[in-house]
């Protein structure tokens, strides 16, 4: 048998995911403005393109993979509405980072040329709190294409 497999298998922290922006201060998001869905973070694309040929594959690294961020904001509170207001002056938002649920592990994803694309279905009886808002932008890969 190899090795011990026994390992320790690390911790996710329920309230440690979080959203910062580096010219919205004002935008960011940690864990007291968050409905249960939380944080999603979606890398879209492939970051290698395969091209075939007559007897493999040419591999064609891509400089970048479209992301997509969904937050479950809380509508109860006002950094709901500070995304709204943004939005309606200027969706831009530009770059930030997503911090996963965990300290061991996975690191922190830097974000890119994100803007606020849109916002999710609301529904306004009084049974759930949600605004889920989506940003969208870049998530830059094989940064070695580029030596």
């Amino acid at each position: 048998m190899p090795g011990n497999p026994l390992i320790n298998q690390g911790i996710l922290q329920l309230l440690r995911a979080a959203v910062t922006w580096n010219d919205f201060q004002g935008l960011n998001v940690t864990a007291p403005y968050l409905d249960k869905a939380g944080i999603t973070l979606r890398l879209a694309g492939a970051s290698t393109t395969q091209h075939g040929t007559m007897t493999g594959i040419v591999q064609s690294p891509q400089p970048y993979m479209p992301v997509s961020v969904v937050i479950g904001l809380l509508r109860t509170q006002p950094l709901s509405d500070a995304y709204k207001t943004q939005m309606e002056l200027d969706a831009i938002i530009g770059s930030g980072t997503v911090w996963p649920d965990t300290t061991t592990g996975l690191s922190p994803y830097d974000i890119d040329n994100m803007a606020i694309e849109s916002v999710g279905e609301l529904v306004l009886n009084g049974t759930t709190p949600i605004w889920a808002v989506t940003l969208s932008g870049a998530y830059y890969v094989n940064s070695a294409a580029f030596n």
